[in-house]
């Protein structure tokens, strides 16, 4: 004969990187004294401890045992309800195997990582840059990509402008930075820049980066022009 379950509550909420518990009851519907087993199983199984482990009943008795879930901060822990299921196994009538379920609903969370491929780029008429966004929460991250300086000395070509990422997955956006005005003669200009990663409803995610804009002719040939057509002149 199977034993009786209850998961109180049979649904729960939990945060990554927290932990909430719920309790089992078992009641030995049997005539013999029983030991049983419990195993967690399902997709959070790896996040679930039984505390005990076993438990041991007499006939028409009643025992609890704790299920305590404690899922990663990290894109595994998926957003939203998950079920879960425990195994138990009576020592003495193995047959009789049961496996109650609940539902854990793991709450969402947002984190990003954003880099400069490379952070510095060099050109006379354009910079290609590259930017990596990885999605490092447990939910889809959808955003969208602008570009912005000081002093609207660069204009931006940026491929794709909107990005959707999966949880745990990365995506590279490409952009072409040119300068509003070429530098004719003389030495470089360091222009600063930065990338913003927009999400609705949230304030935009600044990724900083340095265009060195190159002249397109050196400083000596113009001075060398200089004299050239002074002694023209003359």
């Amino acid at each position: 004969m199977s034993p009786w379950t209850s998961l109180e509550p049979a649904s729960a909420t939990v945060d990554p990187g927290g932990r909430t518990t719920v309790r089992l009851r078992l009641r030995n519907t049997g005539d013999v004294v029983d030991e049983y087993r419990f195993e967690p199983v399902g997709a959070v199984a790896p996040w679930t401890t039984v505390e005990p482990s076993t438990l041991r009943l007499y006939p028409g008795t009643t025992g609890t045992v704790d299920l305590t879930f404690a899922p990663p901060r990290t894109p595994d822990a998926t957003a939203g309800p998950n079920p879960y299921a425990v195994r138990i196994t009576p020592t003495e009538h193995p047959e009789a195997t049961t496996v109650p379920e609940g539902n854990l609903t793991i709450t969402p969370f947002t984190e990003i990582r954003a880099e400069l491929v490379p952070p510095t780029v060099k050109g006379r008429f354009r910079g290609r840059p590259k930017l990596a966004v990885d999605n490092l929460g447990n939910t889809k991250l959808t955003a969208s990509i602008s570009g912005s300086d000081n002093g609207d000395h660069l204009s931006y070509d940026i491929h794709p402008g909107n990005v959707q990422i999966e949880p745990g997955r990365a995506a590279f956006v490409k952009a072409t930075l040119k300068p509003r005005q070429i530098i004719w003669f003389g030495s470089k200009e360091q222009r600063p820049y930065a990338f913003s990663i927009q999400r609705s409803g949230t304030k935009p995610q600044p990724v900083e980066g340095t265009y060195v804009q190159r002249g397109f002719l050196p400083r000596w040939l113009a001075t060398f022009l200089g004299v050239f057509m002074a002694l023209a002149i003359t």
